[in-house]
């Protein structure tokens, strides 16, 4: 199935991340990391679009960007084009510096902005690259303490929604950030919770798409997830809402379960109505298999399966 287009609209937050082909390192020194900078300077000043944090790892780079007129795609293009023209130069190197398709996850910037900024900022200490956060020179971390000056950063909406008062608002964030020291990797910010492109409420969901001229109604219905997991299981529909409860139809469950919290517009509650189950028993099985998924990619592979039939199902009804 090929991708969808990135989604785009003025004032869109994204998270983005880019990192090294076949996960080489894209810096080798402070001067790489420098340029690196100055080009996404020199970027918001020709696209007029916010940087809200950054951090540059060695083989990766994470940012959160809320754009204006001109669409992510071309802003990150620019930047990774004109970074692996100059790397390419200094290394004596040919071909491609970074992986693909760069990563981007529209983010409701209400909701989960805060949390993002925090999540990028953690990175240098999650990787034990450092102690303490103010120790790393390559992220945002130390202009939100007013350790650094960096104009062409945007400090002040993270900033103004912890206080009014700059100073406070400062002790506030390192407060906040100090909170989420013990917190690991956060797959929602890597994978979203809706089509792996989007991480909101079903509300921000649907406006985001409804700006972007795509339908929220799900291409994918509960039936038709059903009918999907009992073929793949050699099941049928009776048995996933009958007694039963030994495998496989208790793994059936729980991936239809997962199919269904995935899916724009789809409520795991009718899910639990059809199924005839309890819906804590069902959100807890669909959370066991994401958290599985991360570290099972057969898992992945086979779920990715799944939710493709599911949607040709669609197509050719």
């Amino acid at each position: 199935m090929p991708r969808k287009p990135r989604i785009h609209y003025p004032g869109a937050l994204y998270h983005v991340m880019l990192r090294g082909n076949g996960g080489d390192a894209i810096f080798a020194d402070r001067a790489d990391r420098t340029r690196f900078l100055l080009l996404l300077q020199s970027g918001i000043q020709r696209y007029q679009h916010r940087v809200h944090a950054y951090c540059l790892m060695d083989n990766h780079v994470h940012l959160a960007v809320q754009v204006a007129e001109i669409p992510l795609s071309k802003i990150i293009q620019n930047l990774a084009f004109r970074y692996t023209q100059y790397f390419n130069r200094r290394e004596q190197r040919t071909g491609h510096l970074f992986q693909g398709r760069f990563k981007a996850l529209l983010v409701d910037a209400d909701t989960y902005l805060l949390e993002l900024v925090r999540y990028i900022h953690l990175n240098p200490l999650r990787a034990g690259m450092v102690n303490s956060l103010q120790e790393y020179p390559w992220s945002s971390h130390r202009a939100y303490l007013d350790l650094e000056t960096t104009p062409w950063l945007t400090t002040d909406y993270v900033l103004g929604q912890l206080a009014e008062d700059r100073d406070k608002a400062t002790a506030r964030y390192q407060r906040f950030i100090q909170d989420g020291m013990s917190e690991g990797h956060r797959a929602e910010f890597h994978r979203g919770n809706r089509e792996g492109r989007l991480l909101g409420s079903d509300d921000f969901i649907e406006q985001a798409l409804a700006r972007a001229g795509e339908d929220f109604s799900s291409e994918i219905t509960i039936e038709g997830i059903i009918n999907t997991v009992c073929a793949a299981f050699g099941l049928r529909p009776s048995d996933l809402s009958g007694p039963g409860r030994r495998q496989p139809m208790a793994r059936a469950r729980a991936i239809a379960a997962w199919l269904t919290w995935r899916t724009p517009g789809l409520q795991l509650t009718r899910l639990a109505d059809r199924l005839r189950r309890d819906l804590t028993t069902l959100s807890q099985a669909a959370h066991r298999i994401e958290q599985k998924s991360l570290d099972d990619s057969a898992l992945r592979e086979t779920l990715a399966q799944l939710e493709r039939q599911a949607r040709k199902q669609v197509c050719q009804a």
